[in-house]
């Protein structure tokens, strides 16, 4: 054999090693595309389902969601009318029952100032302290001194 037919020889060798790798590599590559086929295809038949039902949850949130807007409404309306009664209340007892509650106090400050308690001060029992009379927020008058 000349050298020209084992460069030939050897050439062919190489070529038939880099033919055998790349058959193997193409061979790995349609098995890693076929699973990737068979993921695709298993995850898109699990979604549809959880879509489907992901999309029933919403549904059933929005009723839910409307049923709580009409219930706020009908507890503001509630509360709005609960403030105008308490108002209303409030001017029709609320100044009669200052006078009354004032007139009661002319009395017995007049029963007490018939009975000659006026001029004594008490001292009152608070949480089991004893506070004198000018702690309690009487003024006394500074003239009489």
């Amino acid at each position: 054999m000349s050298g020209g037919e084992v460069a030939g020889l050897i050439v062919a060798v190489f070529w038939a090693i880099l033919v055998s790798f790349l058959a193997v590599a193409l061979a790995r590559l349609a098995r890693t595309l076929q699973r990737t086929t068979e993921l695709v295809a298993g995850i898109t038949q699990q979604a549809v389902p959880l879509l489907g039902e992901a999309s029933e949850a919403l549904r059933t949130a929005h009723t839910q969601l409307d049923r709580v807007d009409t219930i706020t409404s009908d507890v503001a309306e509630v509360t709005a009318n609960a403030s105008a009664l308490s108002s209303t209340v409030a001017s029709a007892l609320g100044g009669p029952l200052v006078k009354v509650a004032a007139f009661g106090y002319g009395v017995r400050r007049a029963v007490g100032l018939q009975a000659g308690d006026a001029g004594r001060a008490r001292a009152r029992t608070v949480k089991g302290k004893v506070v004198p009379a000018a702690r309690r927020g009487r003024r006394r008058n500074r003239t009489e001194d």
